[in-house]
């Protein structure tokens, strides 16, 4: 392949992987209530300390946010919004390999396993995926500042590069802490290897400075916000993760790959460089090196303090993959960008990440293969012992299978499937006289705008459907998680307002499995003070994990 010709496979592949969540109709996900309600109440003004408590920073609704003003306010629009985000992300990843000079066909073959193994199934914006693709952003320009050094052009507005560098890492920092500060640790750790190998440490220094003075003018504004209370740096009442036996139980009893990409790279080295002068003579080499031990320490540290989804810290793979391949490809009789070899990279990375497509494509196999006997108990009346029934399940909340998923045919959950009994719910509940007479404003006393509603539960679009105002207060939660997205004190306020009889509408979510992920303490405050007149599941998947929407009135009030 031709250097053009591989150029545009990469932009294929990383344009049209991302777009494939546009072309199908996706479950409800998990915990994507906390993306929808951001991004909402950002595109209507609102901001993070000033109109709504939050422990992390509000970069991770932006993009979102900006999609709701040109698209409108749907779940489907928060889809589109991760298409430009995953876009972003393959083509920060690729110019990050090309600055470092990667040969063609590694690079090409790593583009494809980053967006398989990182990007493709990540259809919904997320904090913990968003925070690296800040970083990613400003590892592109921090590298571009490099190859623009290493041509000796741009003069002093070279440095420009990294003023940028600082200002996505600043991103990154504020949608999500410890992969923003692993960021900066990770940039600073490059430029310093890259300082000691050209003797110049004014890059470093501009970059730190850049991002000191950067962040102070985001953070000043909100200070007098409560922004030192709310945002998480380990202080009371948050509880830091960092904990150094749980990164080294993590690293030394689990994580094989990381600690093979650590065992491979630290091989390659020695075979590539057998004296200091040799190294300092390859500079992009060195950085790639340096880049992707970065990135290792970085994802080992990460699979502890942002442990869900487990596979947070996948990015790693590709760096690993890019630099092992970089170091070992002169070893090689072939160079990586000649046909037979790329041809084997790429088919060896689709099989390796089969995982990413073949939820796809299964059931179309499974038309042409049969499937085994999923039955306990055979036609002739034996006992049937295979992978699937090999365990009892004991489970005394049933999981609704995808089968009985439907679409809710509201406008803000188009194209969105939930369970049909979460569907019937919703429907229920936009039937209410409360809401009806709401949404006619004909309730007496009650101006359209005025309802009352306390929603704790994952259908946060319930406030563009009804239509009903968001509370714009400092003091209260848009997270209810108790520890994590609010504290004792916020419960407290909480729980006042409800003997006060503040709300006229609650719905709340009831997840006896999880911890406090809406306090347990304020549905017990609601049971003796309002009166619960609905219940139906949340659009949750998996038995273990289940939950109930429970919908609570005013006394006073009957349905």
């Amino acid at each position: 392949m031709t250097p053009r010709s591989i150029a545009r496979t990469e932009v294929l592949i990383i344009v049209l992987l991302a777009c494939v969540p546009l072309f199908i109709h996706l479950p409800y996900r998990v915990n994507i209530f906390l993306s929808w309600e951001g991004a909402y109440r950002m595109s209507h003004g609102q901001l993070p300390f000033r109109d709504f408590g939050i422990p992390l920073g509000g970069m991770y609704w932006v993009i979102p946010a900006i999609f709701f003003k040109i698209f409108g306010s749907q779940m489907i629009t928060l889809i589109k919004a991760q298409v430009l985000i995953n876009i972003i992300a393959g083509l920060s990843f690729r110019s990050i390999l090309r600055s470092l000079a990667v040969d063609k066909g590694i690079r090409l073959a790593s583009v494809l396993l980053f967006c398989l193994s990182y990007s493709f199934f990540n259809f919904w914006p997320w904090y913990n995926h968003s925070v690296i693709v800040y970083e990613l952003v400003a590892l592109a320009f921090l590298f571009r500042y490099v190859r623009v050094d290493m041509a000796a052009e741009g003069g002093r507005n070279r440095f420009g590069w990294l003023v940028g560098a600082a200002f996505f890492t600043v991103c990154s920092f504020l949608t999500k802490q410890d992969g923003g500060g692993l960021a900066l640790v990770v940039a600073c750790w490059v430029l310093a290897v890259d300082g000691g190998l050209q003797r110049k440490w004014k890059p470093l220094l501009i970059y730190a400075g850049s991002f000191i003075v950067l962040l102070g003018l985001v953070i000043l504004p909100f200070v007098s916000h409560g922004f030192g209370y709310w945002f998480n740096h380990g202080q009371p009442p948050h509880s830091s993760r960092v904990s150094l036996f749980d990164i080294l139980n993590e690293l030394f009893g689990y994580s094989p790959w990381i600690k093979f990409y650590f065992f491979l790279i630290a091989v390659l080295v020695v075979v590539r460089w057998r004296n200091w002068a040799a190294l300092r003579g390859d500079r992009a080499a060195v950085l790639l090196v340096a880049l992707t031990l970065g990135i290792l320490g970085e994802a080992a540290v990460l699979q502890v303090t942002s442990y869900t989804p487990p596979d947070n810290n996948i990015f790693f793979q590709s760096f690993g993959f890019a630099c092992a391949f970089s170091l070992l490809a002169p070893l090689l009789p072939l160079r990586p960008e000649k046909p037979a070899l790329l041809g084997v990279l790429l088919l060896g990375i689709v099989i390796w990440w089969s995982g990413s497509w073949w939820n796809y494509t299964e059931r179309i196999v499974a038309r042409f293969l049969p499937k085994k006997e999923t039955a306990t108990v055979s036609a002739t009346g034996e006992n049937v012992v295979n992978k699937d029934t090999y365990m009892i399940s004991r489970d005394t909340v049933k999981d609704i299978p995808m089968s009985e998923w439907v679409e809710c045919e509201l406008p803000s959950f188009r194209k969105i499937k939930m369970p049909a009994p979460t569907v019937a719910g919703i429907h229920r509940l936009l039937d209410m006289d409360l809401i009806k007479n709401y949404r006619a404003g004909r309730k007496p006393g009650v101006a359209p705008g005025d309802l009352r509603v306390l929603n704790m539960s994952e259908l946060t679009p319930l406030a563009a459907e009804i239509p009903f105002r968001l509370e714009r207060n400092p003091r209260l939660p848009l997270w209810y998680h108790l520890g994590v997205g609010m504290f004792n004190r916020q419960a407290d306020t909480l729980e006042t307002r409800i003997r006060d009889h503040y709300y006229d509408l609650v719905l709340f979510e009831y997840i006896p499995t999880l911890n406090n992920f809406y306090p347990f303490r304020v549905r017990d405050s609601l049971r003796v003070e309002y009166s619960q007149v609905d219940s139906f599941p949340a659009p949750r998947r998996g038995a273990e994990t289940q939950g109930v929407i429970e919908v609570f009135v005013r006394p006073g009030h009957r349905e």
